[in-house]
């Protein structure tokens, strides 16, 4: 089975400033992945990366073999860091709009999650506050049957009792040949998922290790390895 995300001396640079460096990462198939590091270090230049959204100054990166294009972004669902819905839509024309953009958007699963978090569908995006917002961009990322879901920051602003349903969510609603790749600074709420985890550090990969091996090798939780490396 082909590598879900293959990347060859990727690097990246804005006016100068190099923000990934000679990265090199093959991610497999079937697993939940911590891409974990300070601000600045490079973890949503990757995710761009991955998504078609920035081009490579040097080096490749290929999503099950191709470039990323117009046949990737059918198999990764992208989460981003910032909301981009239109305030002015309810719930209900986001889902309709979704499930006429995308052949692999489920709707039913995107309903049954709103009921669980008891969210109410024919409300208006502008009503709901951030974190309600953050969640429903959540659900509709994690309603797609995709390859590879690029989750930036998915509990950064939700608060702290809905954080395991979501993490549940993300554990229950991707098939066990898909890849997930959360970025996250809030390592201690989503460890106990990952099987995987990679260090960046000012653009460069420092660790690329299953989630067991460390706690192995280091005897430590991940978030104490991180705070340990990064001097959190």
């Amino acid at each position: 089975m082909n590598p879900i995300i293959e990347c060859k001396s990727l690097t990246k640079k804005y006016s100068g400033f190099t923000a990934l460096s000679e990265v090199n990462l093959t991610l497999e198939r079937g697993r939940i992945i911590g891409l974990l590091g300070p601000n600045g270090s490079g973890k949503t230049t990757l995710l761009k990366l991955i998504n078609g959204l920035l081009v490579p100054d040097n080096g490749s990166i290929q999503i099950a073999g191709k470039k990323p294009g117009v046949e990737t972004k059918k198999v990764v669902s992208y989460l981003p860091e910032k909301t981009y819905l239109a305030d002015w839509m309810k719930v209900t024309q986001v889902i309709e709009f979704f499930q006429d953009f995308y052949d692999n958007f489920n709707p039913k699963k995107a309903y049954d999650m709103l009921i669980d978090l008891k969210i109410d569908p024919e409300r208006r995006l502008k009503t709901l506050s951030k974190g309600t917002k953050e969640k429903v961009q959540l659900i509709l990322v994690m309603s797609r049957e995709a390859d590879l879901y690029c989750l930036d920051e998915p509990i950064g602003g939700v608060d702290p009792a809905s954080r395991d349903y979501i993490l549940n969510t993300i554990i229950n609603n991707y098939n066990e040949n898909a890849t997930v790749l959360i970025s996250t600074h809030l390592i201690a709420d989503i460890e106990k998922v990952l099987d995987e985890v990679i260090f960046l550090k000012d653009g460069s990969v420092t660790l690329h290790s299953s989630v067991d091996d460390v706690r192995v090798r280091e005897n430590k939780s991940i978030d104490s390895l991180f705070r340990e490396v990064f001097r959190c």
